[in-house]
C-alpha cells in the first residue's frame, strides 16, 4: 500500500475511534441516574388552621376585649351585642389573642397582638385580602378590605374579622358604619385588657426546650391553656412561633383532603406533613394533633424539626 493509502486510512480509522469514544462516554453519561433534589419548600402562611372548639365557648379565662365592649357597643348600635367569655390565640405572625363577639347574633371576631407591633404587621394582618383601603376614621395605620380590618392602637396591632365580611351583602355580615364602630369601641378598650406575656402550662414545658431551639433565643411569648380538656402550646418571639395544638374527637383531618394530598408522616394514625404550612397532624387515637412552626422571614421547616418539637409530649397523647 503506497504511503499516502496509508495516511489517509490511519486518518479515517482516527476519525471512528475518537467518534466511538464519543458515543459511548456519552452512553456512560446518560445511564447515570440524575439526582433532582427536592424543592426547598418554606411556610406561605401566616397563621395556622383553627382547631375545633377554639370560638370563644372555650379556652382561656380572664381579661379580652370582647366581653369589655358589649355594654358600649349596645349603647351605640342599639342592637343586642354579647360575647363569648373565652379567649384564644391564633399563634401566628404576628400570633393574636383572639375573642368572639356577637352583633344580632352575627360572629365577629377580634384579634389583638399578643406582642407589640412591627413595621410590618398591618401588611401581615391583611395577607390574602382583597380591596385593600385607607381607614382614616381609626388614624393614618388602619387599613379596611371586604373580608376585615386592622389598625394599630398604641403599640398594638388589631384584626375584627366580621364572619360574614363587611358590605358584602352576606346574611352574617355586617356593613362598613358598624364595622367601623366595633373597631372604634375595640381601640378604647385595648390597654385595659391586654394579657400578661406568658400563660404557661406545666405539660408544655416538656418542649419548652425544642421551642426555644427553633426560634433561636428565649421566647418572649407564651401562650397554653386547655380547651375541654385538651392542651393548646404557643411560644413565640417577634419573628417566629411554634404551636402544638390538641383536639379531641375530631373526626377528620380536613388537610387530608388537599388535592394533591400531603405527605405522610411517620408519626400518628395517620400522620401528615405539609412543607408548605410549617404544619405535622397527626391522629393518635381520640386526638389529633397540630404542630406548626412559622418564621418571619418564612424559612423551611423541616420534619424532623417539626418532630423534635413535638417527640417530649408524645407521650402524653398517647396515653
Amino acid at each position: 500500500m503506497r504511503a499516502g493509502s496509508r495516511s489517509v486510512l490511519a486518518g479515517v480509522l482516527a476519525v471512528l475511534i475518537a467518534a466511538g469514544g464519543c458515543s459511548v462516554a456519552r452512553k456512560a453519561n446518560e445511564s447515570q441516574p440524575r439526582i433532582r433534589p427536592l424543592p426547598t419548600v418554606v411556610p406561605t402562611v401566616v397563621a395556622p388552621p383553627q382547631a375545633e372548639g377554639l370560638d370563644g365557648t372555650a379556652g382561656a379565662p380572664g381579661p379580652q376585649v370582647c366581653t369589655a365592649i358589649t355594654g358600649t357597643l349596645t349603647a351605640k348600635l342599639r342592637l343586642p351585642v354579647t360575647a363569648k367569655p373565652n379567649a384564644w390565640n391564633d399563634g401566628g405572625l404576628p400570633s393574636m389573642d383572639l375573642c368572639t363577639l356577637l352583633v344580632q347574633n352575627r360572629m365577629v371576631t377580634i384579634g389583638v397582638s399578643a406582642l407589640p407591633s412591627q413595621p410590618d404587621t398591618l401588611t401581615r394582618l391583611m395577607h390574602g385580602a382583597a380591596t385593600i383601603q385607607a381607614l382614616p376614621e381609626l388614624g393614618p395605620r388602619a387599613l379596611i378590605a371586604d373580608s376585615q380590618l386592622a389598625f394599630i392602637t398604641g403599640d398594638r396591632a388589631v384584626r375584627i374579622t366580621p364572619a360574614g365580611g363587611i358590605d358584602s351583602g352576606a346574611l352574617n355580615g355586617i356593613d362598613r358604619e358598624k364595622a367601623v364602630t366595633i373597631a372604634v369601641a375595640a381601640r378604647d378598650a385595648v390597654p385595659r385588657n391586654l394579657r400578661p406575656a406568658r400563660q404557661v402550662d406545666a405539660a408544655c414545658q416538656l418542649s419548652n426546650s425544642a421551642a426555644e431551639r427553633f426560634v433561636g433565643l428565649r421566647v418572649q411569648l407564651r401562650r397554653d391553656y386547655r380547651v375541654k380538656g385538651a392542651l393548646t402550646c404557643i411560644w413565640g418571639t417577634f419573628d417566629a412561633t411554634v404551636s402544638i395544638v390538641e383536639a379531641f374527637d375530631q373526626p377528620s383531618i380536613p388537610e387530608a383532603e388537599q388535592v394533591p394530598p400531603p405527605r405522610l408522616a411517620p408519626i400518628g394514625q395517620p400522620g401528615y406533613y405539609l412543607p408548605e404550612a410549617g404544619e405535622l397532624v397527626f391522629r393518635q387515637g381520640r386526638r389529633v394533633v397540630r404542630v406548626t412552626a412559622l418564621t418571619n422571614p418564612p424559612r423551611a421547616v423541616s420534619l424532623d424539626a417539626l418532630t423534635g418539637i413535638v417527640d417530649p409530649l408524645l407521650p402524653l397523647f398517647i396515653r
